[in-house]
């Protein structure tokens, strides 16, 4: 089996995820650029995840606390980090791309799994996202129910779609705990 890691994302991480974004989403006008991914990061370092796959950048999700039903507009940074106290609880899902030499392979459904698990562990009562270019259909067999009344900021284009979908609290197993965590290092 190809060796795949989810790890946090750092400081050296940044180059490959700018890149890859850009190719992801400038085509559809859905680039955010640098300093607004950045700022996605910054206000929730622990929930910003990279995928290493087979030896190399394999792709990124990057996530933060925000109220349900609402989420970030695509052309305005974050603004400060989400304390404790005011996160809510929603876990954002706000961009997650794979590498396109790593697509086909089940690696976002992985990817997003770890982030469910953090999710709960964290005591989060919900996960959101925005679906753009027709990927509902996706992100409706992985649980995510669509919300179509939910306004969306204009950055998203006419297409998007809210999304969000409940997480069950952890189970603890008494024997291996129950915590997720990224490899730090």
């Amino acid at each position: 089996m190809i060796d795949t890691r989810i790890r946090l994302l750092r400081e050296e991480d940044w180059d490959e995820v700018v890149a890859l974004e850009e190719r992801a989403y400038a085509a559809s006008g859905l680039s955010e650029g640098r300093e607004a991914l950045r700022s996605r990061q910054c206000a929730s370092p622990s929930t910003c995840f990279v995928l290493e796959h087979a030896g190399g950048f394999g792709g990124y999700l990057l996530a933060l606390p925000y109220p349900l039903f609402r989420c970030p507009d695509l052309s305005v940074a974050e603004e400060g980090t989400a304390q404790e106290s005011d996160r809510g609880s929603n876990l954002h899902a706000h961009d997650l791309v794979i590498a396109e030499r790593a697509r086909g392979r089940g690696l976002a459904p992985r990817l997003l799994r770890h982030l469910e698990e953090t999710g709960r562990a964290a005591r989060y009562r919900s996960l959101s996202l925005v679906a753009v270019r027709g990927s509902e259909v996706l992100w409706s067999r992985l649980g995510y129910r669509a919300r179509p009344e939910i306004g969306l900021p204009a950055s998203y284009g006419a297409e998007a779609v809210y999304m969000a979908k409940p997480l069950e609290p952890a189970v603890t197993d008494p024997v291996l705990g129950s915590s997720p965590r990224a490899e730090v290092g």
